[in-house]
């Protein structure tokens, strides 16, 4: 970043200075808060997590340095729980990512399925499974996601991040209303909760991968490896 870019000396201060407002209004909101789900603690809290991190960037712009301290910014939470309380509809969003780690696993698993299809019905069939796209829309049409999900490594699939997001409603919407765009009308504040798995949860965690307690054989003392096999996000 050129100097003429930096935030000035003044700048940086006056971020601090937010950050400590901030922190004076979230102390005061979790002091008075009313109940559990207090949305005056969930704005301050946002408010607090924005102030934060607009003064690291501007501290690191300026001096080179960093906060010793994260605080999660308000697009990583969900507000609180505004849906009705005895919902009698549920709403289950699922996300899961993929990269296509073995593309030719992938067109010959999608070809079998192909040819067993045809095979059945007497026919040749188009082809589809001769391209990544044409193969995956074969697959993914086959199998329940689940199942892609429990043997992605068969299809030549990595599992990347993934999320599950359940919803409440007072009533189902009709049937086809929503088929056109599934996932532009979702209410944060219905979510009842979500599961995350990612990577970064791994990461975490890797101080605990690398234990190993010592199991008694009588004779000789055998060291055993423990692997946390958990998902983090979960």
């Amino acid at each position: 970043m050129s100097d003429a870019a930096q935030p000035t000396a003044a700048e940086v201060r006056a971020a601090a200075e937010a950050v400590k407002t901030a922190l004076d209004r979230h102390l005061a909101a979790v002091e008075g808060r009313s109940g559990e789900d207090d949305p005056a603690v969930s704005e301050a809290f946002n408010q607090l997590a924005a102030a934060a991190e607009a003064y690291d960037e501007v501290l690191y712009d300026r001096y080179d340095e960093v906060t010793p301290f994260e605080i999660p910014g308000a697009e990583d939470t969900l507000p609180p729980y505004a849906g009705p309380e005895e919902p009698n509809a549920v709403s289950v969003l699922i996300r899961r990512d993929y990269t296509v780690a073995e593309p030719q696993r992938l067109l010959a698993q999608a070809q079998r399925v192909e040819a067993a299809e045809y095979e059945d019905i007497g026919g040749d069939g188009n082809g589809a499974g001769a391209t990544l796209p044409g193969a995956l829309g074969i697959l993914f049409g086959e199998f329940e996601p689940d199942e892609i999900a429990s043997r992605h490594k068969e299809f030549g699939l990595e599992e990347g991040d993934s999320t599950l997001w359940v919803t409440a409603t007072d009533e189902a919407p009709e049937a086809g209303e929503w088929l056109e765009a599934p996932f532009e009308q979702v209410d944060p504040q219905q979510v009842v909760c979500r599961f995350d798995v990612s990577a970064v949860f791994d990461d975490e965690d890797d101080d605990e991968d690398d234990l190993e307690f010592v199991e008694d054989t009588g004779d000789v003392d055998e060291a055993v490896d423990v692997d946390d096999a958990e998902d983090a996000g979960r």
